[in-house]
């Protein structure tokens, strides 16, 4: 197998498509109208399969927060794409907990392939001199999605409602504490990503 950092072409799947099917479409409609579209139940299993055995080499989000209104058209001229970047380790931690993801995989996934993938420099691994880029969880506390914890600007989820057997307690940004049990610190910002790359 070709080392990540080595490929010319490689493969992401995007956590709604882990996570829905075709069967939502009668409660969720236009909210998980996307592209490519959500499709049937063996679809999705044909994904984890392809995630766990590293043919899919990145858990992404395509986030796409995109207003209420753009969502309630007509199903044709609805806007395609879900918010989804607050959610998505919430969301593979309930995996894990369901025995069908571990911990060190949603880690390769979500962290590590990502920063190989695209030759990130300093970023993606706990290391010594790397940017501390971290998340603390607590996989004794539960998380609900509801119009009140929602923290994208476009309002609304199509988890709303689902609880997160998991809570993210605190958040790290280049080593800068910048959320702690539901405080946000924003006086230091991001810094610009460096790339490795000839």
């Amino acid at each position: 197998m070709v080392p990540l950092r080595e490929k010319r072409i490689t493969a992401e799947v995007c956590v709604h498509h882990l996570h829905f099917t075709s069967n939502d479409y009668a409660r969720l409609g236009n909210l998980i109208k996307c592209n490519p579209a959500i499709k049937a139940p063996n679809n999705r299993e044909a994904l984890w399969t392809a995630l766990l055995d590293d043919r899919l080499d990145v858990i992404a989000t395509d986030h796409a927060p995109h207003t209420w209104e753009e969502k309630n058209e007509p199903y044709e001229k609805a806007h395609a794409g879900l918010p989804l970047v607050q959610h998505p380790l919430l969301l593979m931690l309930f995996y894990y907990k369901e025995g069908r993801i571990t911990l060190e995989k949603i880690a390769q996934k979500m962290s590590h392939a990502v920063a190989d993938c695209f030759r990130i420099q300093e970023r993606g691994y706990i290391r010594e001199g790397y940017h501390a880029d971290l998340v603390i969880t607590d996989l004794g506390q539960k998380t609900k999605v509801s119009k009140d914890t929602i923290l994208y600007k476009c309002g609304w989820s199509p988890l709303d409602g689902f609880e997160f057997p998991a809570a993210i307690t605190h958040t790290f940004v280049n080593g800068n504490l910048v959320y702690g049990n539901g405080m946000w610190d924003e006086s230091k910002k991001g810094e610009r990503l460096l790339f490795d790359r000839e």
